[in-house]
């Protein structure tokens, strides 16, 4: 069994990676390997509703080495951790970009697999934004794994986590 994980901050050590390193821990506790995947500091693309992805399933037109491999990726996870930083009460729009990209054109690659967003955060906005992550999640008949409260963290540094 293998989980893909997203970190959808532009920061590759930071307090999103910290938290997901966490998940990561208890995971291969149970013999379940992961795989973190940095949302590059590059630009992103938003996804233009293009449909170009329809003529080639799998394959946004868009190449700009982010979601194509997340597509591949997906093909041969079992499940998913999604985490980003809150941004304004809400995710980063780097992790945005990517999902709606990567659900538009593959949806069907995440049916009935679990998922989990894990959401940091400085103050507030932390139940908005695990909101907007878990709505891909049902939209797309994928079970949410719950914890005993919203999967979020709070800190400014890593160390903090």
């Amino acid at each position: 069994m293998k989980v893909l994980m997203l970190n959808g901050s532009c920061n590759p050590k930071g307090c999103t990676y910290t938290a997901l390193t966490e998940v990561g821990k208890a995971l291969s506790s149970q013999g379940i390997d992961y795989e973190i995947v940095q949302l590059d500091g590059g630009p992103v693309r938003d996804c233009t509703a293009c449909r170009t992805c329809q003529k080639t399933p799998g394959r946004c037109v868009f190449d700009d080495d982010m979601v194509n491999p997340i597509i591949e990726k997906a093909r041969e996870a079992d499940g998913f951790v999604f985490g980003t930083p809150v941004y304004y009460a809400h995710p980063s729009g780097r992790i945005l970009s990517v999902l709606d990209r990567v659900f538009y054109d593959a949806k069907r690659l995440f049916f009935y697999k679990p998922a989990a967003a894990v959401v940091t955060c400085r103050r507030g906005g932390a139940g908005n934004t695990f909101d907007q992550l878990n709505k891909y999640f049902t939209i797309s008949s994928m079970p949410v794994v719950s914890s005993q409260y919203w999967n979020g963290v709070h800190g400014d540094r890593p160390e903090e986590v």
